[in-house]
């Protein structure tokens, strides 16, 4: 898993309130992508690592951890964009929550040159949510 500080930090905020104040991607590495230092989850045998390096620099490690599974990116428009820079995004969900917001976040916080998204699935949940899953096509010539 790989999180952005403020993903990272909403996540550690909220264990008491939907995981029991467990931290819910146990026995799974996560790499947060900040320039400060940030509090560690308080349950022994978490593998939380913060980092102030590039997608590029890491990446290599972040592969290797995962093995023949999938490195995903939680949350955060600028560690998806640093992703879809280096060509290393194949696949985005967006899960949809019927809540209205005045605002929000952006999905990438850079366009994604050249490249572009297709709707490969959908799936809906009980509660109203939707997820919607895209391929990521790269830009021409890659």
């Amino acid at each position: 898993m790989v999180a952005g500080s403020a993903t990272y930090e909403w996540i550690l905020d909220h264990l008491d309130v939907a995981g029991g104040g467990m931290w819910p991607h146990r026995g799974k590495p996560c790499w947060v992508l900040s320039s400060r230092a940030l509090r560690l989850p308080e349950d022994d045998g978490v593998d939380v690592r913060v980092a102030d390096a590039s997608i590029g620099e890491l990446y290599g490690e972040m592969a290797a951890a995962a093995g023949d599974g999938v490195l995903w990116v939680v949350g955060g428009g600028g560690v998806a964009s640093q992703f879809a820079e280096e060509d290393l995004l194949d696949e985005v969900h967006v899960t949809v929550v019927p809540v209205v917001l005045g605002t929000g976040k952006r999905l990438f916080e850079r366009r994604l040159q050249g490249g572009s998204m297709r709707l490969s699935g959908t799936r809906t949940f009980e509660n109203g949510m939707v997820e919607q899953r895209y391929a990521v096509r790269p830009p021409a010539g890659r």
